[in-house]
């Protein structure tokens, strides 16, 4: 009891000495000397200039349509004699690729051009035979209305000559008339004197004789007359029997001209037609050997073998053209869209060559390629996603390299389109609350075309 007595005397006498010995301790202060210098750097980090980009991905494409990538095809249907390129080899434009033999039994007969030119020669022979039927057509009816000049003037002259005749026998039997009147009267007087005694009876008798005459003469003018009149009815008959003679001769010469009409624009049509085969079994000879649309390179072969059949149109090669103006193929949110510009700035990193990025200072970039956009689609592509086309900047930018030569078209690529600059901390909090990237003023061009 008096051992821990003492012990406990003994550590309580080391208390104020142990106190006065003990190191002191300088960690915390240091600690919040760091912390509060990082939180300075921080404050003031966050009011450093931040560029804010509109990041996007995609393919190395050609610039104009006619630089991409594209399939040879034949134009007539075929089968395969001969293949002139191999893959990967360069042709220029013209050049053979494949020939190929006629498949076609229409085409079979070597001797074909010379058996539609002679056709071609019957046809036109045709034709002008045609056309001497229609000029002696003509000429038929131009002498059928010479005759009928003729006979119309004939037949008039007839009829004249009719009405005439009846005008004279007309006067003669209204003359004959009268006279068998009065020898009528006077008769009718005389036998009035015979009653009375003033005539013999021999006067009467010569009367009555003279009144028999002029009665016989007022019949036969009569029947002269009717001759006549009919004579004048036969002349009109004549005359509308030579018109409708002349219209029946006339409407077959016509017949007969409409039919060589016919038979030549028929000769004229199978003319063409025949020029027109001939001139296509020209072209198709052509297209046998099938040529190289532009200088490229062969980058595969579609078809295989020697004496395979091909259709018609159908793709055989795929070529790549020379020295394409090569272009960036990017997409990027439709959030982002309007704030691009045609002629905006683009940082580019290529795959296969290494590069570091920064998205907020692309100055420091290293490895990245300078673009401008040039062609901003008007509508989205499938995941709601809008195509940029970014061509290399001309000229190129100090401290720039152009770009790769060794770029091929499919290989990826990643883009930064430049926009302004603003504080780090406006980036944090935007991309914090998901806003697009500021604006300070209305785009001048929203979408189009740099030509």
């Amino acid at each position: 009891m008096a051992t821990n007595t003492t012990e406990k005397k003994m550590w309580e006498e080391m208390g104020p000495f142990s106190h006065r010995e003990v190191l002191k301790t300088r960690g915390p202060v240091l600690l919040g000397k760091i912390m509060l210098v990082l939180l300075l750097v921080f404050v003031v980090g966050l009011f450093l200039p931040w560029r804010q980009t509109i990041p996007g991905r995609g393919y190395v494409t050609a610039l104009r349509p006619e630089d991409r990538p594209q399939t040879v095809q034949n134009q007539i249907g075929g089968r395969i004699e001969h293949w002139a390129v191999r893959e990967g080899e360069h042709v220029n434009k013209g050049d053979t690729i494949l020939v190929i033999s006629e498949t076609s039994q229409s085409y079979f007969d070597p001797q074909l051009p010379l058996r539609l030119q002679e056709q071609l020669r019957a046809k036109e022979g045709s034709e002008g035979a045609a056309a001497q039927k229609m000029a002696a057509t003509v000429a038929q009816m131009d002498a059928l209305r010479a005759g009928l000049t003729i006979k119309l003037n004939s037949a008039r002259n007839k009829v004249r000559q009719a009405e005439n005749n009846v005008q004279i026998d007309s006067a003669d039997l209204v003359a004959v008339q009268r006279f068998f009147d009065i020898a009528k009267s006077r008769l009718t007087r005389y036998e009035a004197g015979y009653e009375k005694g003033l005539f013999s009876l021999t006067d009467i008798e010569s009367r009555r004789l003279k009144l028999q005459e002029d009665n016989a003469k007022v019949i036969s003018q009569q029947n002269k007359l009717n001759n006549s009149v009919q004579s004048l009815r036969n002349a009109q008959i004549e005359l509308d029997n030579i018109k409708a003679e002349y219209d029946q001769s006339l409407a077959k010469a016509q017949s007969e001209l409409s039919s060589a009409l016919s038979s030549k624009v028929s000769a004229q049509g199978e003319i063409s037609k025949l020029r027109n085969e001939i001139s296509n079994n020209d072209i198709r000879r052509g297209l046998y050997v099938v040529r190289a649309p532009q200088a490229g390179f062969v980058v595969k072969t579609l078809k295989a073998g020697i004496g395979e059949n091909i259709k018609e149109g159908e793709s055989i090669a795929t070529l790549q053209p020379d020295s394409p103006l090569v272009a960036a193929e990017i997409y990027v949110d439709a959030m982002d869209v309007p704030l691009i510009l045609n002629n905006s700035d683009v940082r580019l990193q290529f795959e296969g060559w290494p590069s570091v990025q920064f998205s907020g200072w692309p100055s420091v970039a290293v490895g990245t390629f300078a673009g401008k956009v040039s062609v901003i689609d008007l509508v989205s592509s499938e995941g709601g996603k809008y195509r940029l086309l970014v061509r290399p900047a001309d000229p190129v930018p100090d401290k720039d390299q152009p770009w790769p030569k060794q770029l091929r078209q499919g290989s990826g690529v990643y883009g930064r389109v430049i926009l302004e600059s603003v504080p780090l901390w406006y980036e944090i909090w935007r991309l914090l609350n998901g806003f697009p990237p500021s604006l300070k003023a209305e785009p001048a061009v929203q979408v189009g075309v740099i030509n």
